[in-house]
C-alpha cells in the first residue's frame, strides 16, 4: 500500500460509496474506479478493498449480489437509499473540515483577527 492508505484512514468508506453512486460495479471494478478517478494514487489492494465492501454491505449502505460473467462469479455492489443519504452527508461533512483546514493552513485566504 502507498503511503496515501495513510490519508484514506477514515475516508475509504466515503470514497468506496462514491465509486458506486453512478451504478452497481464488482468489486475489482470499484478498486479500478477509486484507481482511475485518483490518477493511481490510490491504488490500493483487494485485500483493502474487499472487506470494506463487505462492512458496508453489513451497515445496510451498499447491497451486493451474486451474478456470473463468462464463466467466473462476481460480487456486484449497489447503493442502498441508506447509502445515497450516507454519501451525501459524509460529503457534506467533507466540505465544511476542508474549509477550515484551508483556514487554518491558508491564513492569507481568511480575514485576520484583532
Amino acid at each position: 500500500m502507498k503511503a496515501e492508505a495513510q490519508v484514506l484512514k477514515g475516508h475509504l468508506d466515503m470514497l468506496l460509496l462514491a465509486t458506486l453512486e453512478n451504478g452497481p460495479r464488482h468489486g475489482y471494478a470499484v478498486r479500478e474506479a477509486l484507481r482511475a478517478a485518483s490518477r493511481s494514487r490510490f491504488d490500493l489492494p483487494t485485500g483493502t478493498i474487499y472487506p470494506a465492501l463487505r462492512r458496508l454491505e453489513t451497515a445496510g449502505l451498499v447491497k451486493g449480489r451474486w451474478s456470473a460473467e463468462g464463466g467466473r462469479r462476481r460480487r456486484t455492489y449497489e447503493l442502498t437509499a441508506a447509502g445515497r443519504r450516507r454519501l451525501a452527508g459524509d460529503r457534506a461533512a467533507w466540505r465544511d473540515f476542508t474549509s477550515v483546514v484551508s483556514a487554518i493552513l491558508e491564513p492569507a485566504s481568511c480575514p485576520a483577527t484583532p
